[in-house]
């Protein structure tokens, strides 16, 4: 049982890159521990199209079956100016061995990744926060929190979280796949610098009876960039690039509840401007705008980690970079980052390569971004 031993690889962030590097570290027989501040997996989070590098990954791990059954596949890239079509690519004619993108929601893929690590006989500690961390020669003792909500007051009452319990693991390594806002990155002390502009985005899930096809759909219109993704069972998810100076956007955050709360802060969410979004930037779509499932505004500001890690503790997805939504580039680079940092850390922990060689993961990812 990997989880009730001394973890030789502690895993923080049990999002699909910290998943996958778990299940890898599982396969090559490495003992880990994986653990995530949040209390359950996301419901709803912007990430959802798996590369054709992705799906070959997947299938190595004798997944890819699993999630094909959950995805919808997509062939061909749409481009629109307003309501001309302007061009397409084809997946298909790229050349590579898994000629389409997979489309699933993010929930879906973490649900997966977490029944084939329990079939390992691992799990994910949920509620547990990386706090810090201090070295014990060449182990790493890191320091987790858990919180707990408390009802406080007398005439009104109110709920806080309060730390519950601290305790400290002491492991090998450290894989910081804890996302935009990691501690891990943040203990380190490594710089997260804006390499790019901020953009704020609408989205939207809706049902709809539009024949979307195999096809995602690419808008360029006056400055700003919007996309449809089609989805299983008769849906899709409209993303809308939002000018400054119409945004109230906020940080980008998973959505763990059944449907985001709060939309009605945000004038950009209601269905009348949906509805005049859809007129102005794809009026070529004519397909019916059933519920609306999920709605969020969201913000993209492109940052990329100073480095990748030091030491023995080492960053992999949006820890250590931040893109646009258009490509879903973070967490499919981010699966292969995963892919590599268990590699190299399975290397020096079986005494094949040793510790230093690990800066050659660092050069290699800053290099790519």
């Amino acid at each position: 049982m990997f989880w009730r031993k001394k973890p030789e690889v502690l895993v923080v962030g049990a999002g699909p890159v910290g998943l996958f590097a778990s299940l890898l570290l599982a396969r090559r027989g490495v003992r880990f521990q994986v653990v995530d501040k949040e209390w359950r997996t996301a419901t709803r989070s912007y990430a959802l199209a798996l590369h054709s590098e992705s799906l070959q990954q997947f299938d190595q791990l004798g997944l890819l079956d699993r999630v094909l059954e959950h995805a919808r596949r997509i062939r061909t890239l749409g481009i629109y100016r307003g309501n001309e079509r302007s061009g397409e690519v084809r997946i298909s004619d790229l050349g590579e061995d898994y000629s389409f993108l997979a489309v699933l929601p993010q929930h879906q893929l973490e649900a997966i990744l977490v029944h084939a690590i329990e079939e390992a006989g691992a799990k994910v500690e949920w509620n547990q926060e990386f706090a810090n961390f201090t070295m014990r020669g060449e182990k790493v003792s890191a320091n987790l929190e858990t919180w707990d909500k408390d009802s406080l007051g007398y005439a009104v009452s109110h709920t806080e979280w309060v730390l519950a319990k601290r305790r400290a693991v002491e492991a090998d390594f450290v894989i910081g796949a804890d996302g935009h806002r990691s501690r891990v990155r943040q203990a380190l002390g490594i710089d997260f610098s804006v390499v790019g502009e901020k953009k704020d985005f609408a989205v939207f899930e809706f049902a709809t009876d539009a024949d979307l096809g195999s096809e995602m759909s690419l808008i360029l219109d006056r400055g700003t960039t919007s996309m449809c993704w089609p989805l299983p069972d008769g849906r899709c998810r409209w993303s809308f690039q939002i000018p400054h100076e119409d945004s109230f956007a906020t940080l980008r955050e998973k959505d763990r509840e059944v449907s985001r709360i709060g939309a009605e802060l945000y004038p950009m969410l209601d269905r009348k401007h949906l509805l005049d979004l859809l007129e102005e930037r794809a009026p070529w779509f004519r397909g019916e705008v059933g519920d609306i499932e999920w709605r969020i505004m969201t913000s993209f500001t492109p940052r990329l980690a100073e480095r990748f890690g030091k030491g023995r503790l080492w960053l992999a997805g949006d820890a250590g970079h931040v893109t646009g939504p258009v490509g879903m580039q973070s967490m499919n680079v981010g699966l292969r980052e995963a892919s590599d940092l268990v590699d190299s850390i399975t290397g020096v922990l079986r005494g094949k390569i040793g510790a230093a060689s690990l800066e050659q993961y660092h050069r290699a990812r800053r290099s790519e971004w």
